[in-house]
């Protein structure tokens, strides 16, 4: 099945620096973004202990507010969680030294108390200690790096050194692109983002790496041709794969975000973003780079 007709050429390359400038400047408001504000850290790095409420009727956070007030636990931050009119609300606290079991008692006493028995459903509570929570934090950032690198490292083995330099560039403006996503959707960075900017650093090079063996393939069969022109034909060659492939990922995406729940959609946004973006880097950044990269090399 093709949707892009044989002998389509539409000239990428014409606009690589329209897209390595805008890239740039989102890039470049990205970082900003983590340094003046940061992330809005889950339990899961942030440590403290999350407790996931349901409740029968429809309650306010004030009224939640005040019958926790009874068991001493200090300030917490409590939210909506899930659908609306959904009646469920996270509480986050910041640090407990209550162990888990005594702690979901005093906490169906005291909502008993306030809004009777049966009322409402204690479903999950999780707690993670400060020094584990900096661990994951730590461990979490370090695996996205490396896999990045890493995934450099293999197309440069497999293809080219510059084919390596384009990849890496393109998964990191990939991995930006998506945590500034979460941050202006104010979605909580834990474990689970994490898998998620690493299934978007596979899905990206898998991307780049169709496109980077067409380009090796036309070097190979057309070498009178500029590189541009290799790289321009070679994107058009693989263009109806690539909107075949994305598409159907991104039919499963909008179904897990629209209908897989509160816990999974913020998982499910992190890869609508991601995945556009590593279809997006794949034409307008890693082969651009991959052309900078060889006329430089020209140039010396």
């Amino acid at each position: 099945m093709e949707l892009i007709k044989p002998g389509t050429h539409i000239q990428f390359t014409r606009y690589r620096k329209i897209a390595i400038i805008l890239s740039s400047a989102v890039n470049l408001a990205v970082l900003l973004l983590l340094f003046f504000k940061g992330p809005n850290l889950g339990v899961d790095f942030a440590g403290g202990t999350m407790v996931h409420l349901r409740f029968q009727q429809a309650v306010t956070i004030p009224d939640i507010r005040r019958a926790l007030e009874t068991i001493h636990l200090g300030g917490g931050v409590i939210q909506d969680f899930g659908e609306r009119g959904g009646n469920e609300y996270l509480v986050r606290l910041d640090k407990t030294s209550v162990e888990l079991g005594a702690l979901s008692e005093q906490m169906k006493k005291s909502l008993t108390d306030k809004f009777g028995a049966g009322k409402f459903e204690v479903r999950r509570i999780e707690s993670v200690g400060p020094k584990v929570g900096a661990d994951l934090r730590f461990r979490g950032a370090m695996s996205v790096i490396a896999a990045t690198i890493m995934m450099g490292v293999y197309l440069w083995f497999r293809f080219d050194f510059r084919f390596g330099i384009g990849a890496v560039v393109a998964l990191l403006h990939d991995v930006l692109v998506t945590i500034g996503a979460l941050l202006l959707a104010n979605y909580e960075f834990d474990l689970t983002i994490v898998a998620a900017l690493l299934t978007v650093v596979g899905y990206s090079v898998n991307d780049t790496v169709i496109v980077c063996d067409r380009i090796r393939e036309n070097m190979r069969k057309v070498r009178r041709e500029s590189l541009e022109t290799i790289i321009n034909t070679s994107i058009n060659e693989t263009l109806s794969r690539t909107i075949i492939t994305v598409s159907t990922a991104i039919m499963v995406l909008f179904a897990l975000f629209f209908l897989g729940g509160a816990v999974i959609r913020p998982f499910a946004f992190a890869l609508l973003v991601g995945f556009f973006s590593g279809v997006y880097s794949t034409i307008f950044i890693a082969t651009p780079v991959i052309l900078m990269w060889e006329k430089g090399a020209k140039k010396r």
